[in-house]
């Protein structure tokens, strides 16, 4: 069984790929790629990839709200999965808030710069604070 922290990774490189398929204008199934991704089914990963991507306008427009001077089309594909995923789990399912700013946090020291390491916390901070 694997670990919560393990499937984030695997919801954020899934989006990630998403949004290159996307942004080339590719066609894709998004049941293939978490197939592709993880091996066995899990409800937690289709959870938030299936939620991100439904919610996607919605989980934006909070990011934009509290990405100051920048929107999220502007961070790296890494830091916007991980910011989607994190807004999208913070606001629909029962994930302590803090679990979930600790988890994007350690994901995005891995994957993108320090600069966007304290901007995600920056944004998921104000959104705790504001909205849980």
């Amino acid at each position: 069984m694997l670990s919560r922290s393990v499937l984030r990774q695997k919801c954020m490189t899934i989006l990630y790929q998403i949004d290159i398929m996307k942004q080339n204008e590719l066609p894709y199934d998004v049941e293939e790629i978490i197939k592709e991704n993880l091996k066995i089914e899990n409800d937690f990963v289709k959870d938030i990839v299936f939620g991100v991507e439904t919610s996607l306008k919605e989980i934006d427009e909070i990011a934009n709200k509290y990405l100051k001077d920048w929107d999220i089309k502007r961070l790296d594909k890494a830091g916007s999965a991980i910011l989607r995923m994190a807004i999208y789990e913070m606001k629909y399912m029962d994930t302590p808030p803090v679990v979930v700013i600790n988890e994007a946090i350690e994901l995005a020291k891995k994957y993108t710069d320090e600069e966007l390491v304290s901007m995600i916390n920056a944004v998921l901070d104000k959104f705790m604070k504001d909205e849980m």
